[in-house]
């Protein structure tokens, strides 16, 4: 059971991430009916004693052939060119993050928000709690509202990094001297964790990331007691 969970995607914790899923499972089901098509028409051809010496073509079922793999390919670039729009777009984001990437921890800039901004380091093993997650959990986590659009922005310090939560569907680069920036909401509170996806350099593997989603009023909170 656990191995079969690790083949999975992440359980959505934003919009896109669920039409991510559900795309993939959308295009998986059309993969599976060529397949069994295809090995259906295999055996047929095995098994078969139907033999025609005097048959040189056959236009139909050339046509056939050419014509439903097209119609097959419209049914899956559909959602997919629709699902390319909606990761790009930004829709009137209620708040924006900034993110820095360092070797090898990240910075944290809430522009809307004066002088808020924090480092973000990996917790060390030696100190690690039971409650935490291993090489996942930081000394500082970003707090964001939930059913809020946020805006992030992306870029790095020195060398190429990549800001990624899996249950986002959020994965982008980090580059020095360019901004990059994608949208998200998260749906429900709790924790997301992710990692530098790029890799960076000896330490690539120790900057993760830890975003506490809460609600709307908790959020108001943290911000007033930060800035106090």
């Amino acid at each position: 059971m656990t191995t079969w969970l690790n083949m999975s995607l992440q359980d959505g914790a934003s919009p896109i991430m669920e039409q991510m899923i559900f795309f993939h499972d959308h295009t998986l089901m059309i993969m599976l009916m060529i397949i069994t098509t295809v090995m259906y028409m295999m055996t047929t051809l095995l098994w078969n004693k139907h033999t025609s010496r005097f048959m040189l073509e056959g236009q139909l079922i050339e046509t056939t052939w050419t014509i439903a793999p097209a119609i097959i390919l419209v049914f899956i670039a559909m959602p997919s060119l629709r699902l390319l729009y909606l990761m790009d777009e930004i829709h009137n984001p209620a708040m924006t993050l900034k993110a820095v990437g360092h070797q090898w921890y990240w910075s944290y800039e809430y522009s809307d928000f004066t002088k808020l901004e924090f480092d973000s380091y990996m917790i060390p093993q030696e100190e690690n709690q039971m409650s935490t997650f291993r090489l996942l959990d930081t000394d500082n986590r970003i707090v964001l509202p939930m059913n809020s659009p946020i805006r992030l922005v992306v870029t790095a310090a020195d060398v190429l990094h990549s800001w990624t939560i899996p249950s986002l569907g959020v994965k982008t680069d980090a580059t020095p001297g360019r901004l990059n920036q994608t949208s998200f909401s998260i749906n429900h509170p709790g924790i997301l964790y992710g990692q530098c996806s790029e890799i960076c350099g000896a330490n690539h593997s120790f900057m993760p990331i830890t975003i506490e989603s809460v609600s709307a009023n908790h959020f108001i909170n943290w911000v007033s007691s930060l800035s106090e």
